[in-house]
């Protein structure tokens, strides 16, 4: 029955759960109506919500069960981390017109996009060569050049696939959008990889959520929420946020104040039952048991967080492995710790975000480069290098696939005498685990890392190769009624995997 205003009369189905449950069924049908989902399912609900269902096995056997995604908010310089160019300081202050390196700005891989600039006196674009702010030196066995900002994931380096190759189409920062959609953040927002991760695998915990997000998220202006958002796939699939906070790491889902666990037992056990007798009457009503199943999780997770978060549980060694001990690296060690429990406890993707400032991001380094990423660069060097040591110790690393990322890199011409610009023409990540050799360095960018010449990837073919080692073929993870266009799928970058 439909609810008719001029009657007061509701669908016995909302007086049977709100009168059953007392109390908590008026809360719960008040969560449902903020959710949109108080009444019947909408087509696209209902089909967002089957298709769901039907998803949970990888397509082809896996190289990795789960992934730990770092993103640093803002743009780092792939010149002063994992792709430094000797030329730049062989040519500092010369225009770059006036240097062999002068066809780049001519390239045809350059799109209209603006090039960092330094002006004159008299106001004239000048670009001019901005040398390497920090020192680097061939690391491990394999002789990759890392920068000496990172000394701690240098000595891992042997573990990581370096690519110095991506370029991507946004030079503003809703490529953080991009970087996670693999659409432009003018198109609007899109599933994110994570997303696609939680729709395609089951879960390996049922009472914990299959993709997580650690640290701030991104900043409303590069996309916010969105970031690990799951648009069109359903709210059921986008990233649930948790502090690495042994105290308070779930404060949504805490239990109202005097309620015990066995009344919250209670009350979802009558509520499963009653939606038992509404199924009867009304089976196609998918979206409310997906949304009751929600809460459900919600439920279960009061006590599986907090134990995840329990970092008291680890050695004084651990916890000094990821610099737990020290106050510049003890806020993104934690993260970083969080990330290993969550992942060994069997949450598919881990999303853990360094450097959101409500802005740009905190990498975003258009002036005092060389003082900004020396302090970034030290408060994550440790813990990163720490996660992998820590997963390798434990035997987790060849299931566990680790990304390194950030938007894009920064431009070698100067901006305001001492920073770099936004720069989408090439820059570096770096994966580890997971089915990845280790020691490798794919792609490749110009002498003076303008352009990515060689191996080229958009941002997707990253997506498609996360996707790839953990079984899941990008083209099968259609929505019906969703065209996807071609760059959407990428390509996995096979040069890089064992």
């Amino acid at each position: 029955m439909a609810h008719d205003p001029s009657c007061r009369r509701f669908p016995r189905r909302t007086l049977l759960a709100n009168l059953g449950m007392g109390a908590t069924g008026i809360a719960l049908a008040d969560l449902l109506h903020c959710d949109g989902v108080a009444g019947a399912a909408t087509p696209a609900a209902a089909d967002n919500v089957k298709s769901a269902i039907t998803a949970g096995l990888p397509h082809f056997a896996p190289r990795a069960k789960r992934v730990i995604w770092l993103f640093m908010v803002g743009g780092v310089s792939h010149l002063e981390s994992f792709d430094p160019k000797p030329e730049l300081n062989k040519y500092a202050g010369k225009e770059v017109k006036d240097t062999p390196h002068k066809a780049v700005l001519e390239s045809p891989l350059t799109r209209n996009v603006r090039i960092a600039v330094q002006n004159d006196a008299n106001g004239h674009i000048r670009p001019t060569l901005y040398p390497l702010q920090i020192g680097y030196k061939k690391r491990g066995q394999s002789g990759i050049e890392v920068s000496d900002w990172f000394p701690h994931v240098g000595d891992c380096i042997d573990d990581i696939a370096v690519v110095r190759s991506m370029w991507t189409t946004n030079d503003n920062h809703g490529g953080q959008l991009q970087f996670h959609t693999g659409r432009h953040s003018l198109e609007g927002p899109f599933p994110t990889i994570g997303s696609w991760v939680h729709y395609g695998l089951g879960s390996e915990n049922e009472n914990l959520p299959r993709f997580v997000v650690l640290g701030t998220p991104l900043a409303d202006c590069c996309g916010g929420q969105n970031g690990h958002g799951s648009d069109y796939l359903g709210p059921e699939h986008r990233g649930i946020r948790l502090n690495a906070d042994p105290k308070n790491p779930i404060p949504f889902a805490a239990p109202p104040v005097g309620v015990y666990r066995e009344e919250q037992e209670a009350q979802f056990d009558l509520l499963r039952e009653l939606n038992g007798y509404a199924a009867v009457e009304y089976p196609a009503d998918d979206a409310l048991r997906a949304r009751i199943k929600s809460y459900e999780l919600a439920f279960r997770m009061q006590a599986a967080v907090p134990e995840s978060m329990r970092f008291s549980d680890e050695s004084a060694a651990t916890r000094e492995l990821y610099g737990l001990d020290n106050g510049t690296t003890r806020p993104f060690g934690e993260l970083c710790l969080a990330a290993r429990r969550l992942a060994e406890r069997g949450v598919r993707f881990v999303q853990v975000y360094h450097g959101s400032n409500g802005g740009a991001g905190a990498w975003d380094a258009h002036s005092n480069l060389k003082t900004g990423h020396a302090n970034l660069c030290a408060q994550t060097d440790k813990p990163i290098a720490g996660l992998l040591k820590d997963l390798k110790s434990r035997g987790l690393l060849d299931e566990t696939l680790v990304v390194w990322g950030t938007e894009f890199g920064r431009t070698p011409g100067a901006q305001g005498g001492n920073g770099r610009d936004h720069h989408p023409f090439g820059f570096s990540v770096w994966l580890a685990g997971g089915g990845v050799k280790g020691g490798t360095v794919h792609g490749a960018t110009d002498e003076i890392g303008f352009h990515a010449v060689e191996h080229r990837h958009y941002v997707t073919d990253l997506h498609a190769t996360v996707l790839h080692q953990l079984g899941l073929d990008t083209r099968r993870l259609n929505i019906p009624g969703r065209k996807r266009l071609e760059i959407d799928y990428g390509s996995p970058m096979r040069d890089i995997l064992a």
